[in-house]
């Protein structure tokens, strides 16, 4: 794409029902029904036309090895469960089909223990109890005869977190969702009532695993198993995005790096993708940027950090007033800083992330930015690989280095999952079991309504 000259239309880039990204004339079936934008967002998007391009980290910039990166994830936190909460031993104990279960997009009802696949409307198009499917019939019993689930609009509205549920919408957090589902399995088979009770040990293990400190000091399983091992888990980045970055910092753009992950973190995962360099790629980077309140929050809220040796400075900083590294931080903050750096009353920002919660929604609804979604799930069903993605996963990953899970048939979360179907749309039957209906999920409406234009990986615009 060079500096970005390529404009694309959006109906090219999402389209989950027929799409390959050179098809210029694929649209989403008539029935669906769904406008592809928000009236705010132009019918063209140009690269060229934005004067700050920025980028999320984790699962954005950086491409993980999904299937073991998962694995740890998921051992990170039933190892805590088992040795700091007296768990049973055997929710360490995974099959490669166990791994159908994982699934984005699924949230969890914290009150009874089921799992739900939402359409755009809000209705389950299907559910779980622990990881055992529910029928249409017992469906209706939980949901009523219009299968409507209760919390829609809380989640719908503001993607607020709740005491009652759990949205899984990012690959960091979402073997959680087999594990809870394991969990409420065995509180079952030990006659104990499923209540909220158990979601608190779960997020202590989260907390365990990637709270701030947890990197320097080499607690819990994930963050120590990263560092040993780097390669094992993360995707070098290909020639073609590293000189893409170039092109584009060349061409006068200015380059942000917004991440949530800490300092310490952050720097090991950028080295290893990018080089020891990469700093002299950004003009601004920003970690434990604690999103989505970086977008929504007031400046007084969550003021911009200085960091010394990866500690943040107690003081908050009253405004930003030059390129850096910094952390935690506010968009109006940037926002005026980017004002200064392009020298325009009004830049155009573009934002790169996978998260729908933390970044699409945030960065269109409070920034105003223009996003670009990062939706695995689209190259797991069935859009090709791009070369410069399948040469790289060629040179980083020889196939006699493939580990005996992958030979046994571990899914792939971004893959179709025979349990949840498809990420993108379900059929939906009614109560009397005779109509079915096609209908697109909650997850792909909100990203026709959030992201300006989705892409399988950030390999396919590069």
């Amino acid at each position: 794409m060079g500096s970005g000259s390529r404009h694309l239309h959006r109906d090219d880039v999402m389209c989950p029902l027929a799409a390959t990204l050179e098809d210029s004339t694929c649209e989403l079936q008539p029935t669906a029904n769904v406008p592809l934008a928000s009236a705010t967002m132009s019918e063209y998007f140009s690269l060229s036309d934005c004067d700050v391009i920025g980028f999320d980290l984790d699962h954005t910039l950086c491409r993980y090895h999904l299937k073991e990166t998962s694995r740890l994830i998921y051992e990170s936190f039933a190892r805590y469960l088992v040795e700091h909460k007296g768990y049973d031993k055997d929710l360490l104990n995974l099959t490669p089909a166990t791994w159908d279960f994982c699934f984005k997009g699924l949230v969890v009802d914290l009150e009874d223990g089921n799992l739900v696949k939402l359409a755009e409307d809000g209705t389950v198009l299907r559910a779980t109890h622990g990881t055992n499917d529910l029928s249409t019939e017992e469906i209706i019993k939980h949901y009523g005869p219009k299968r409507e689930w209760k919390h829609f609009n809380s989640l719908n509205t503001s993607f607020t977190r709740s005491a009652n549920y759990y949205f899984y919408d990012n690959y960091f957090d979402l073997p959680g969702a087999l594990l809870c589902g394991r969990v409420v399995d065995m509180l079952h088979k030990r006659g104990n009532e499923v209540n909220s009770d158990f979601w608190k040990d779960m997020v202590a293990a989260i907390d365990h695993n990637y709270n701030t400190s947890a990197f320097k000091e080499d607690t819990g399983t994930y963050f120590p198993s990263v560092k040993r091992d780097p390669g094992r888990y993360l995707q070098p980045c290909s020639d073609s995005v590293k000189s893409w970055l170039h092109s584009m910092k060349n061409a006068g753009k200015v380059l942000l790096l917004i991440t949530s992950s800490h300092s310490d973190y952050c720097r090991l995962i950028c080295e290893h993708i990018l080089g020891k360099d990469f700093e002299e790629l950004f003009d601004v980077i920003i970690t434990n940027a604690l999103k989505p309140g970086f977008f929504s929050l007031v400046p007084q809220q969550r003021p911009f950090r200085t960091l010394v040796n990866d500690v943040e400075e107690k003081e908050g900083l009253p405004s930003l007033d030059k390129p850096g590294w910094y952390s935690q931080g506010n968009w109006p903050h940037l926002h005026e800083l980017l004002k200064t750096m392009t020298g325009k009353p009004e830049p155009k920002v573009v934002y790169f992330g996978d998260s729908m919660r933390s970044d699409m929604f945030p960065a269109s609804s409070f920034g105003k930015w223009e996003t670009v979604m990062i939706v695995e799930e689209m190259e797991g069903e069935g859009i090709p690989k791009s070369d410069a993605a399948m040469s790289n996963e060629a040179q980083v990953e020889p196939l006699e280095k493939k580990g005996k899970f992958e030979e046994q048939g571990m899914k792939s979360p971004s893959a179709v999952s025979n349990q949840w179907g498809s990420y993108f749309v379900d059929v939906h039957r009614s109560g009397g079991g005779d109509e079915e209906s096609q209908k697109l999920t909650w997850c792909c409406h909100c990203i026709h309504k959030y992201s300006t234009m989705a892409i399988p990986s950030v390999e396919h615009i590069a």
